[in-house]
Order: structure tokens, then sequence, then C-alpha cells
């Protein structure tokens, strides 16, 4: 896909539907989903949405006992553990839910973190960056055989508006000059655009189409690294922690896109593109004034290569499409 693929399809959905009414209809019976992140905040919304429309859903989790507590009243759903920041444990994961399936239809990955203190990972990783992208990076190459037999999936990968923050910095991912927060969360979700870009390129032969999206501003889990006062001062929220931005989504309202990414049939033969507000998001340029829309660095598929070939390097995660 090119830029000019970036324009908007006149979806019926928009930013205030919810996860109930995109798939209100939708028939999963017999697809199985892997969703990542998938027992609280938009996680949990996506895999309520996915097991209700018949799914089976399969939730690798950091925390599996509180996982399977969480997703306790969720039929057709099982947990596997797996922390995204351990490339071992990823393979691991993805070693198990290989030895239980045939196929594989719908890759959602759904965790992140953000704006979170300067840590280290791996071989020295900036931990947003490999929670973000490399962690999910290598679960998709490992369990490309399964979404390859499944002759028609789909990947859905949950980036941000925040990718308008920064291109992904070639001359220092890991913040070895001085780390910024906010700068690294931004790097990894334009990580996670150009992911899906070249994962696309590589997959379609196969039917595997990708996308990625920005679910929109939802207060979830995800601020959890931050401080009440932070929170105050960019509007998000009061001293009672009551969200006061007008933008803001629920929870299912985040969900949305992710659904109408994994289901749509608006989508059927396309893919490499970035959605929001349950449509396709216009581009934009890189000196745009707010996080609408697609910066054109982040479907830069000359960029989604390079960062493609760097990370295999990083990771040592098995080559798709090859």
């Amino acid at each position: 896909m090119t830029i000019q693929d970036q324009q908007p399809l006149g979806s019926p959905f928009s930013a205030a539907s919810t996860a109930e009414d995109v798939m209100a209809g939708v028939d999963l019976s017999g697809r199985t989903a892997v969703v990542t992140g998938g027992y609280s905040g938009l996680g949990l919304e996506t895999t309520r949405a996915l097991a209700g429309a018949g799914a089976r859903v399969i939730v690798p989790a950091r925390r599996p006992a509180i996982a399977a507590a969480a997703l306790d009243d969720v039929k057709g759903c099982e947990v596997v553990p797996m922390d995204l920041t351990d490339l071992d444990s990823v393979r691991e994961a993805a070693a198990r839910i290989t030895a239980s399936l045939t196929r594989l239809d719908l890759l959602l990955a759904v965790a992140g973190i953000m704006a979170t203190p300067e840590r280290r990972v791996g071989p020295g990783w900036e931990g947003q960056l490999a929670a973000n992208h490399f962690g999910h990076f290598t679960l998709a190459c490992e369990l490309y055989p399964l979404l390859a037999a499944a002759g028609g999936a789909r990947v859905v990968v949950n980036s941000s508006g925040g990718h308008a923050m920064t291109d992904f910095r070639r001359h220092d991912p890991h913040f070895r000059t001085g780390y910024d927060k906010w700068l690294a969360y931004g790097q990894s979700k334009t990580a996670n655009v150009l992911f899906a870009v070249h994962l696309d390129t590589l997959g379609r032969d196969d039917g595997v189409r990708a996308f990625a999206l920005h679910p929109g501003k939802i207060i979830t889990g995800l601020q959890r690294e931050m401080t009440l006062q932070e929170q105050i001062d960019r509007g998000w929220v009061d001293e009672q922690r009551n969200v006061v931005g007008a933008d803001f989504k629920t929870p299912s309202q985040g969900a949305a896109t992710g659904m109408w990414a994994a289901t749509s049939p608006l989508l059927e033969g396309r893919g490499g593109l970035y959605l929001e507000d349950c449509d396709i998001a216009h581009a934009r340029t890189r000196d745009a004034t707010d996080d609408d829309g697609v910066r054109e660095y982040a479907v830069d598929p000359e960029a989604a290569e390079r960062l493609w070939e760097l990370s295999l390097a990083a990771t040592g995660a098995t080559p798709v499409g090859r």
C-alpha cells in the first residue's frame, strides 16, 4: 500500500462506536485469536468481544494468575505465560501456542507500556521499544506459519497518535545519549506502524494482512507509570481521577477500531494501513500540529523494510516469507 491508500472508506462506524457495535452480527465460530494484553483495559474488551462472537481466544500474559482471574467468566479463553520483554519467554509462548493449533486467524497486539522510567532489558535495550515492538515482532514471526495456514489471517497492532512525536531514531534507538520517556514511547509506536506495513508486504501472498491503529485516548492501566499530577497537568483527569478530557473514549470505544480491523469486510484485499475511529486514517505531514492521522514517515515502505531488518538482527526471530 502507498500513502495514497491512506484514505477513509466511509465506514458505517465512528469514534463513538463501541466494540459491541462493531461485532453485532459477526460470527467467529471456528476461528482462533491471540490477544496480547487481553486481560485488562482495551485488551480485556477485545477478548470479551472476540469470545462473545464465538472465537477461541488465547491470551499471553506476564501475570498469568491475574489474567486467569480477570478472564474467569469469559468462555473459550485460555492464558499462556509470556513476558514481552523476555524473548525466550516469547518463544516459549509461541511454541506452546503452535503445539495446540493448526492455524491462527487473528493476532492482536494490544499490550503496551507508556512513558515509563528508564529501564534496560535484554542486551541493554530501551524498555518501551522492547515491550511494544521487539516482543510483538518476535511473537508474530514465530507464529507466522500458523497465520499463513489460516488462508486469510489478519494481524492488528495497537499503535497510538503518540507516533507523531518522532520517527524511528535509527541513530540512537535505545537512547544511549539521554533518555526521554515520551520520545521513547513515540518511537515505539512509530515502530508498531512500520512493523505492520512490512509484515503486510511479506505476508500478503499467504493471505496474511496487517494493520496498525490508534485506538483513541482512553484512561486505562496504560497510565500506571504516570503520577496523578502528570495526568492532571495534561488535562486528562481531575484530583479525584475522574476523566475530564472531552475527547476521551470508553474502553469499549477504544477497542472498537481493533475489532473493525480484525473483522470488517471493507478491508478485504487491503493491508499495511493505519486506522483510527473505525476507518482508514488520512496521511499527515511531519509538521502537522496534532496527533490525528498517520505521519508519512510511519507508513514509508522503505523505512518499514529497514526497521524489519534491524529487528530481525536484534531479536534473532525466524524470518517471514522467505
